[in-house]
Formats: structure tokens, C-alpha cells, sequence
């Protein structure tokens, strides 16, 4: 496994969306940030674990992917565990993904997301991928 892979592309809709903006990828660790706000509550005005279960995914699929890439793979999610820790009503959420284990199928990565201002986790995940070959191109 390599740290040296290029950087998949890191923005969609969908990132944008959960508000993960990622500042450094490797195969062996991928930091980011999420500004957490009124459009990620729930409707009793706190932000939705959904949230913190997406950007668990985000951040392990995209280490795990730079792990593999020169091997023509990339990972994809097949379990993802996210307790939630403390509650929020937004911050900045500082996002640390390192592997556990990397094997040659599969990945186990722990992502941990904590309140930027005062250190103190938000969430808690593992998500273990599968590494599978790059789609054909067209």
C-alpha cells in the first residue's frame, strides 16, 4: 500500500452536503473538517447522527481508496459502526481517519470526529471496506 497514490477527487454534492472538507489524504491517514450547522439538525435542533455517519464513510473510503489506487482498486464500505458521543448544535468538527488494519480484501479504518473548539469527540467509527478493482472506463 502506497501513500504516494494521487488524491481522488474529494467533492460531490453529497460532500458538500455533510459539510467534510478533507485537507489531507493518504493511504495511512486522512484529516478534514465539517462546519456543522442548522442545516444538519434533526428536528429537535441538534446535528443528525446521519451526518456523522456519512462523514465516517467519507473519510475511511477515501484512505482506504489512496491506499490501493496503485493497484487499479479502489474501497468500498461493507460495515460502518458510528457511536455518537455527545450531542452538538453545530461547530467546527475536526475529522481523523487512520487504518486499523489493512489487509489485501479488505480495510478496517477508525474515524474520529470532536468539536474542533474543545477538543472533545463528537462521534466514534470504524468502517471496514472491501478493496475491489477500478470500474472499466467508457
Amino acid at each position: 500500500m502506497t501513500d504516494t497514490a494521487p488524491i481522488p477527487s474529494t467533492s460531490s454534492e453529497f460532500m458538500d452536503a455533510s459539510g467534510l472538507v478533507v485537507t489531507e489524504a493518504s493511504g495511512t491517514r486522512v484529516e478534514g473538517y465539517a462546519d456543522l450547522d442548522e442545516r444538519h439538525h434533526t428536528p429537535f435542533g441538534v446535528v443528525h447522527g446521519g451526518v456523522y455517519a456519512a462523514i465516517v464513510e467519507s473519510a475511511g473510503s477515501i484512505g482506504a481508496s489512496v491506499a490501493v489506487a496503485d493497484r487499479g482498486q479502489f474501497a468500498v464500505g461493507l460495515n460502518n459502526s458510528t457511536d455518537f458521543l455527545r450531542s452538538s448544535r453545530g461547530t467546527r468538527a475536526r475529522v481523523v481517519a487512520e487504518p486499523i488494519v489493512q489487509g489485501r480484501t479488505q480495510q478496517l479504518w477508525l474515524v474520529r470526529i470532536s468539536d474542533e473548539a474543545t477538543g472533545k469527540d463528537l462521534a466514534r467509527g470504524q468502517l471496514r471496506l472491501q478493496n475491489i478493482p477500478l470500474p472499466a472506463g467508457d
